[in-house]
């Protein structure tokens, strides 16, 4: 059974990180960031959502749409800046800082979601922090620097920052991207909030992946240069195929590029692998998952 029929046989929809491999992108009905993913997941009737990124999106997922199965074509597909924090570990934090308010980005596990006030994408983040009293302390997990991002750009004092990170974006050097930028001088320069401020500061846009990809529209420039996983240069140059688009070679995710297409049909067809939440973990993290959505 071919991959159309497989999904028609069981009422499913692939979706896919624009990290993941080219010819995955090419077979999903939706690519994104994962918490645009993870929305087109409540709006659609399929009844299966093959999920090719990892863990904590797929886990997101089912966050928002319970009632569907959701299944994840490579298991071993995780994130290190998610495994940064246990449940744990964060309530060991919020216990020294009872009158803090917890800002879980995304990237995090369902169980570390269930233990936050309020989760925040890398597009969203400013916006989420800003709906706390200034006067109220804010622990902003896991990744430190968005955090660090969102401290100066609302120049909040009153922020206690986990020192998680993206070991894609957190070793890129200043260094690095002038090079790039010396090598392409008319170049705009794109850079996702996960890396350094040092990076940050060279950039003329600081977007997450699913706003660079809305970026270009907006500007009459030939030459971009992308500092973030290099999985985004296939939607880039598939939606623009009239500009010429730069990143550095060595910024790949190993965990993005485990799910392969020949997973695909044979998830779909074993129905594997399932992710499973407690009905506890569901209802508490959805708490903080649904203040967000409601700032969208």
């Amino acid at each position: 059974m071919n991959l159309a029929e497989l999904k028609k046989k069981r009422n499913a929809v692939i979706l896919a990180h624009t990290y993941q491999l080219p010819e995955i992108q090419d077979v999903a009905d939706f690519v994104g960031d994962s918490l645009e993913l993870s929305l087109k997941v409540s709006e659609t009737n399929a009844d299966v959502v093959v999920f090719c990124g990892v863990k904590f999106m797929a886990e997101t997922a089912k966050l928002i749409s319970p009632k569907k199965t959701v299944l994840m074509p490579e298991p071993s597909a995780g994130c290190p800046m998610a495994d940064m924090i246990t449940a744990d570990e964060l309530r060991t934090v919020k216990k020294k800082y009872p009158d803090h308010a917890v800002v879980c980005y995304v990237n995090s596990t369902a169980e570390v979601k269930a233990e936050s006030d309020i989760c925040c994408t890398s597009s969203n983040a400013i916006k989420v922090v800003e709906s706390i009293p200034r006067d109220k302390g804010v622990i902003f997990v896991p990744d430190i620097n968005l955090g660090t991002y969102v401290k100066n750009k609302l120049q909040r004092d009153n922020m206690v920052l986990w020192p998680g990170y993206c070991n894609v974006h957190f070793f890129v050097t200043a260094e690095e991207v002038i090079r790039l930028k010396n090598d392409h001088k008319d170049a705009v320069v794109f850079a996702h909030p996960e890396c350094k401020t040092e990076v940050l500061n060279l950039a003329d846009h600081i977007l997450s992946t699913s706003g660079m990809v809305k970026k270009v529209a907006e500007i009459n420039k030939k030459d971009f240069i992308v500092i973030t996983e290099q999985g985004i240069l296939h939607p880039l140059k598939k939606k623009y195929p009239d500009r010429n688009f730069y990143a550095l070679d060595r910024m790949l995710c190993p965990n993005m590029k485990k799910t392969t297409i020949d997973m695909i049909p044979e998830s779909l067809e074993r129905m594997q692998y399932k992710i499973e939440l407690s009905d506890e973990i569901i209802k508490k993290a959805r708490i903080a998952v649904d203040k967000m959505l409601k700032l969208q």
